[in-house]
């Protein structure tokens, strides 16, 4: 089985391009919409690596990396997307323990390398 990978992302048409294209490179893909759902998903499954929108209904993307390496420990590696690429969001990603930050629009390709690139580290 592929390495797993959480997309949470609300734009559906980005999301689904990339699951198209995360799928298509060998990767499981599970996909939320929210914030609320990801913390679900979270509670009971952790994935390879996440990859997530900064602005999201319920939980921000900034929330999720707090979340994630505060609360729950752990050190997944988390990719951060957004067009809300000002400078203030990208240090605070950093700060709390983001491994990556791209700007929309996303690049699948450049994505993918990415993803690799984190997760064979």
């Amino acid at each position: 089985m592929g390495k797993s990978v959480l997309l949470a992302d609300d734009d559906q048409l980005l999301a689904s391009l990339l699951n198209f294209r995360l799928k298509k490179g060998g990767y499981t893909v599970h996909h939320s919409v929210n914030g609320k759902e990801v913390k679900e998903y979270l509670e009971n499954t952790m994935p390879d690596i996440i990859v997530s929108d900064i602005m999201m209904p319920y939980f921000s993307g900034i929330e999720l990396i707090d979340y994630v390496r505060n609360e729950l420990k752990s050190n997944t590696p988390i990719i951060i997307i957004s067009s809300a690429g000002n400078e203030q969001n990208v240090l605070t990603a950093f700060e709390l323990g983001a491994n990556d930050f791209i700007t929309k629009p996303v690049s699948p390709t450049e994505l993918l390398v990415r993803i690799a690139r984190e997760i064979n580290k």
